[in-house]
């Protein structure tokens, strides 16, 4: 009895872990997208849009089109017939909307110059960290080529070679010709002052 007991309660166990289960979010499963209320965007593309945008505002052309709409408003609605007139003599609306669009263009040129100070600075980082290895790489090669001048400095070079075989060959001439000098070959001696000094 008590076997079986303890056989179901494990089952109930069991399946109570199951059902819980379906209950509660799965780690081992992606968590489904949640619904929101405000419409999502790209910020990348947002921000390039934005680059295009103040760019095109900071130009000639968009000055001159500027100019040309608001010379044609104001005459339009200065010589035009009255009942075609949609903007009277103050150009309230003119108004209106040069200062929508100064709101809209000063946020974007910031958010702009923004992307471009976040720009600036990572080339500064990688110019900063080229930089160093270029320095670093100077030195090694500095403290590379000291050593291979101190080493250098110890080798015989060619022309110490040809000076010393000239001199070689100077005195096997004047030993040759009898002009034996002592103390040009000191390991040579005479013969006989070999047998004087046994």
């Amino acid at each position: 009895m008590a076997p079986e007991r303890e056989g179901g309660r494990e089952r109930a166990a069991a399946g109570a872990t199951a059902a819980g289960r379906g209950q509660r979010t799965r780690l081992d499963q992606p968590r489904p997208p949640r619904r929101r209320i405000l419409p999502e965007w790209d910020p990348d593309a947002f921000g390039r849009l934005s680059e295009r945008i103040a760019r095109f505002i900071g130009t000639g052309r968009f000055l001159v089109w500027m100019t040309v709409v608001i010379i044609l408003w104001v005459l339009w609605n200065i010589a035009a017939p009255s009942e075609l007139r949609f903007d009277e003599y103050p150009f309230i609306f003119l108004t209106l909307a040069l200062s929508l669009q100064a709101s809209y263009a000063a946020p974007l040129i910031l958010l702009a110059q923004n992307r471009q100070d976040d720009r600036d600075r990572v080339n500064l980082e990688q110019d900063r960290k080229q930089n160093e290895r270029s320095i670093a790489d100077t030195e090694y090669l500095t403290r590379e080529i000291a050593a291979l001048r101190v080493n250098l400095g110890e080798v015989a070079t060619r022309d110490w070679m040809r000076s010393e075989l000239q001199d070689l060959v100077k005195e096997l001439d004047a030993h040759r010709n009898g002009h034996h000098d002592r103390g040009v070959f000191p390991a040579e001696r005479s013969p006989g002052r070999d047998v004087d000094d046994r």
